[in-house]
């Protein structure tokens, strides 16, 4: 067998598992993500000869010579089962290791992901800014996903993405859409976006909030009649406000947060937990929709109040994560302990089960 059907045999396995990563180091065996726990195949094992082998049977000399460089090297690849799948190929301790996530690209629908129904609504907007915030591996891609499908299905839209690598690769239906690679078709986030402006875009997906070049295009995109969709890596709706702000000197924040209280129109923060079947896992996700109570908040630098709004916004779709997990035990998704035991406040997380009837 040789080093790329080795490395196809690994992923296929990946598939065959449900998995959603697999890890291949040097000197050890491959690991496996299932359901969020790590399971070791201990059948298996890799000098990093051979791990580097693999990782060279399916990249161009390019790339070999990017991670030669820079130690480290992101791309999409997919098999010849057109399965997709991103890697991350990093140096540990001067060996290489391979950090491998399946994506799924059956494209579930938002009810499927058991998201939000506000979602739907979000891929309604025909401008402003709408972010997904939570840890690595809390799912942002696959929300993203599910709405760039949403309004895929159902509207007359000229859909531009720049990712870092292309993850979800979507197929024109009612939309137009083309997707951007970092390094091989744009060399930055912020100069794709603003680049993006001349193409004529309603729609511009772009895969992180980096920098603050990259924040400052997004919101002028987002100012000038675009719905402009992207992440963050924070834990929860308030930190991405004071997280967007904060990107920008001191002297030029009290501008930034009156834009940003424009320009800003939902915020999805999510965190994904093991169903209570153990079968699969959920997402908690708490949402913000910026409307002008939430607006006057950010212009007046009184953040921290926003809680109470989301807090009450339930009309709007507003939750925040002990509400979302109050449903998820309310409708027997998760059990009580796993909820009480994430939960960011344990005192109102039990007014609100009693509320509900949920305790």
């Amino acid at each position: 067998m040789n080093y790329k059907d080795k490395i196809s045999q690994l992923l296929d396995q990946l598939i065959k598992k449900q998995a959603s990563d697999l890890h291949i180091s040097s000197n050890w065996h491959p690991v496996f993500r299932i359901n969020g726990l790590l399971h070791t195949e201990h059948d298996v094992h890799f000098d990093s000869e051979y791990v580097k082998k693999m990782l060279y049977s399916i990249i161009n000399e390019v790339q070999q010579n990017s991670f030669t460089e820079h130690g480290h090297i992101d791309f999409g690849y997919t098999n010849e089962n057109n399965e997709r799948f991103r890697f991350n190929a990093y140096q540990e301790m001067g060996k290489p290791t391979l950090a491998i996530r399946h994506l799924d690209n059956t494209f579930k629908g938002i009810d499927e992901l058991a998201l939000p129904s506000v979602m739907v609504k979000l891929s309604q907007l025909s401008s402003g800014l709408v972010l997904v915030c939570g840890a690595t591996g809390s799912g942002k891609s696959t929300t993203l996903a599910s709405i760039i499908n949403e309004i895929n299905n159902h509207r007359d839209a000229h859909i531009i993405t720049i990712e870092d690598p292309v993850e979800f690769v979507y197929q024109n239906k009612k939309s137009l859409i083309h997707q951007r690679e970092l390094h091989s078709d744009v060399m930055t986030f912020a100069s794709a976006v603003r680049a993006s402006l001349r193409e004529d875009p309603d729609v511009i997906m772009v895969g992180e909030m980096r920098d603050l070049e990259t924040i400052r295009a997004a919101i002028t995109a987002a100012e000038t009649g675009h719905l402009v969709l992207s992440t963050l890596h924070t834990a929860d709706a308030i930190g991405v406000v004071e997280r967007l702000i904060g990107s920008f000197p001191g002297d030029e924040q009290t501008v930034a947060r009156h834009r940003i209280s424009l320009a800003l129109k939902a915020v999805i923060a999510q965190q994904l937990v093991p169903n209570a079947a153990g079968s699969k896992r959920l997402p908690v996700v708490e949402v913000l929709m910026v409307n002008q109570a939430v607006s006057n908040l950010i212009v007046s630098n009184k953040t921290k109040q926003i809680y109470s709004l989301i807090e009450g916004g339930r009309s709007e779709g507003m939750q925040t994560f002990d509400q979302s997990l109050v449903e998820l035990v309310k409708n027997r998704h998760l059990e009580r302990i796993v909820a009480e035991e994430i939960c960011h406040n344990p005192i109102n997380l039990k007014k609100t089960f009693q509320y509900a009837g949920a305790g």
